[in-house]
């Protein structure tokens, strides 16, 4: 009896944020929608200057549940710019909680509305969030030879064109780093030795089409590259062996303590435009990005160890932040959810949004 109270307690842990982030998407779609539909004869800029004002109300909510309700710590290292710019964003891939990681980064510039997503292309069928990251500049692609070049150079042209503000996230590894799937990191580091470049421990070797296409297509309109490296304290374990990331559910039932992000803002000008010699830049960031990991986890002396070789500084993200959107969009579902009119729309809202997205993406691709 007891013990089942205990486990029924740690699922409130992740199941309550679960829920409010779930429960208020198809009031946040309903809103959108809205919208989309009034801007149809509007001008491009101008829609996707209100679709990024939305699309921060909504990730300011979901910022509250991963930093404030989970406390974690937030430590930054590296020259992490207070303005808002157009960059590209690359950065190592662990977990899912890396794509929050990257709201991390933006709300901490004011630039959390401004961030899209080059994606896996089957996260397109996700209900109701995969139409709605297409339609907010979103970029889903295949790997390898199903790599769609023409595709995302239209898109990315179209909003370059439109002036829309960029703050493009490319995890280049294209899959996670998981040490209890080691025949992908085994596959990766063959692949290293087949194209003779460096072997990397604790990332994934690096491919270089989609962070190409990207810098090739708005080298005019970007201002940097961001060479992002995370790394989660408590994911080794007592032989100094790396563990898996945490997942969201981890996360939310805060079970990581401290993430520590270094940033390091590369000028656009300072990255080679030819495609093989981009290749081997790519390769040196993620070189970097090793030793930075190498140090973090491996440090010999137990002093350096969980931190990155530089001084870092913790930075706590305020509630005027996130709290205002968490009650917001938990107030108009709450409202909706009162009224038998409300609780239809909100049911029809999931059921025929998701199919009339999944039809429209198929469609699209």
């Amino acid at each position: 009896m007891l013990l089942s109270l205990v486990l029924h307690t740690y699922s409130l842990r992740y199941l309550l944020p679960a829920a409010v982030m779930l429960g208020t998407a198809p009031t946040y779609f309903l809103a959108w929608g809205l919208w989309r539909a009034l801007s149809a004869v509007l001008p491009a800029r101008l829609y996707h200057e209100v679709d990024d004002r939305l699309y921060t109300v909504y990730q300011s909510m979901v910022l509250f549940f991963f930093e404030n309700y989970t406390g974690v710590e937030v430590i930054l290292y590296g020259d992490l710019p207070k303005i808002k710019e157009n960059v590209i964003y690359l950065s190592n891939h662990q977990c899912t909680v890396d794509w929050i990681i990257a709201d991390m980064i933006a709300v901490r510039q004011n630039a959390l509305g401004h961030v899209r997503y080059v994606l896996k292309d089957g996260l397109k069928f996700l209900p109701l969030y995969g139409w709605y990251f297409s339609q907010h500049g979103g970029i889903y692609v295949k790997r390898s030879a199903k790599f769609n070049e023409r595709a995302m150079r239209d898109k990315l042209l179209a909003q370059v064109k439109a002036r829309i503000s960029m703050y493009l996230v490319i995890f280049p590894e294209g899959t996670r780093y998981n040490p209890e799937i080691p025949k992908v990191i085994a596959n990766s580091q063959a692949f290293a030795a087949k194209e003779e470049l460096p072997v990397l421990k604790h990332v994934l070797t690096p491919r270089v089409k989609a962070t190409y296409v990207a810098i090739d297509t708005m080298k005019d309109y970007l201002d940097a590259v961001y060479d992002v490296t995370v790394a989660y304290e408590g994911t080794v374990d007592q032989n100094g062996q790396r563990k898996t990331a945490p997942s969201m559910t981890d996360f939310l039932c805060k079970e990581c303590r401290k993430i520590h992000i270094y940033v390091e803002r590369i000028d656009r000008r300072d990255i080679p435009e030819e495609q093989i010699f981009m290749k081997r830049w790519l390769h040196e960031r993620f070189e970097i990005k090793d030793k930075l990991l190498i140090e973090f986890y491996e440090a010999k002396d137990p002093e350096r160890r969980n931190k990155f070789p530089t001084n870092g500084f913790s930075s706590k993200l305020r509630l005027i932040k996130s709290l205002p959107s968490l009650l917001l969009l938990s107030g108009l579902t709450a409202s909706m959810l009162m009224t038998e009119t409300g609780r239809k729309l909100y049911v029809n809202t999931w059921i025929y949004g998701t199919l009339i997205g999944c039809l429209w993406v198929s469609i699209k691709a």
